[in-house]
């Protein structure tokens, strides 16, 4: 798998970050999530593979592409058996966010990505559109810092794990009521707080290289941004662990379904008979093979937002094999119809 569609992914998020960059700063952040949504269902229509989305835009009804369980890819379509081999036919789990922080698109801020992960099927969690507990930390701390500590023990074990100073290290906490105790306790303890307004992704893989100056992504966010996070950090071999979490009184905003409850009922529907279960990245990407694949909207931390320039655009991807054990940074300029033969200008 790695192998046969590992570059073209690469072209589906940065299909769907340019789309979507169109849209930076112009206040419209449903537009560049429907674009990025657009962009991204053409180009894997456009790849020899079978594949299912696991985690998507929502439930059928609610979104019109890239909905979970929806087939894409040229592998899906009533004549596959003509033009797929045996091995394209294979059904892969892909699991998309085309435009992971679509407030920070709208408004000009640093950190959205264009992101999806696939494994063959079943490999990765099938998680509902629920909250998460997450905790991430770097490789040197996997299987030593735990969720079912409190903030102030994990920051002691990645003092001594990193060595360095617990007031020298920085943790990314989303800025949401639910987190004020949180985020209170992490700087009683010493340490630093980067607050984030969206888009815990990127937060989470930063985790898992050196130089970017974050040591830790704590609290609740959405649980399928939770399974993405998963299938990069296993890849890196970082630390990823999440625990669903239903009742609405902890998240203290939207969730689906009116009522702990309600939740539990649903998520028992779904074969999840242990909603306190902690997940390790492991089993939240459990595949033999797992890809991740990113392109930045806008800055981050780890790549470049999308640079448009007359007759074309620049950007910055990453993808992150279990098979190859790699994690390439790519560079693309992309040339586009419109150029009527001027010569690139690539500030």
């Amino acid at each position: 798998m790695d192998n046969v569609i590992g570059l073209e992914i690469i072209e589906v998020v940065e299909k769907a970050a340019i789309a979507s960059a169109r849209w930076m700063g112009k206040g419209e952040k449903n537009t560049a999530d429907q674009v990025a949504v657009e962009a991204m269902r053409e180009r894997m229509n456009q790849i020899h593979m079978r594949g299912r989305i696991v985690i998507g835009e929502g439930e059928r009804d609610d979104a019109p592409m890239l909905y979970i369980g929806e087939e894409v890819g040229i592998c899906s379509q009533p004549n596959a058996a003509e033009v797929c081999s045996l091995e394209e036919l294979v059904e892969i789990d892909i699991a998309v966010d085309p435009c992971e922080g679509t407030n920070l698109v709208a408004y000009g801020q640093n950190g959205s990505m264009a992101v999806l992960a696939i494994s063959e099927k079943g490999g990765l969690f099938a998680a509902p559109d629920f909250y998460m507990k997450k905790l991430a930390a770097p490789p040197a701390a996997k299987g030593k810092v735990d969720i079912n500590k409190s903030a102030t023990e994990n920051l002691k074990i990645l003092s001594e794990c990193l060595d360095r100073a617990i007031e020298d290290l920085v943790v990314v906490v989303m800025k949401r009521d639910r987190h004020n105790e949180l985020i209170q306790e992490i700087r009683d303890a010493g340490a630093r707080v980067a607050l984030i307004s969206d888009g815990d992704v990127s937060a989470a893989i930063s985790c898992g290289f050196s130089g970017t100056n974050i040591h830790a992504l704590m609290g609740i966010g959405a649980a399928p941004e939770g399974v993405i996070s998963a299938a990069a950090m296993r890849a890196l071999g970082g630390h990823f662990q999440g625990q669903l979490i239903y009742d609405p009184e902890v998240v203290k905003t939207g969730l689906i379904g009116e009522s702990k409850e309600s939740n539990l009922a649903r998520l028992a529907e779904m074969g999840i008979q242990d909603p306190d279960r902690v997940y390790s990245a492991e089993e939240l990407a459990c595949g033999e093979t797992v890809l991740f694949a990113a392109c930045g909207i806008t800055n981050g931390n780890l790549m470049k937002g999308v640079r448009f320039f007359s007759g074309g655009a620049r950007t910055q991807s990453l993808i992150i094999s279990t098979q190859s054990r790699t994690a390439r940074f790519v560079d693309t300029i992309h040339m586009f119809d419109d150029r009527d033969g001027r010569a690139l200008q690539l500030n």
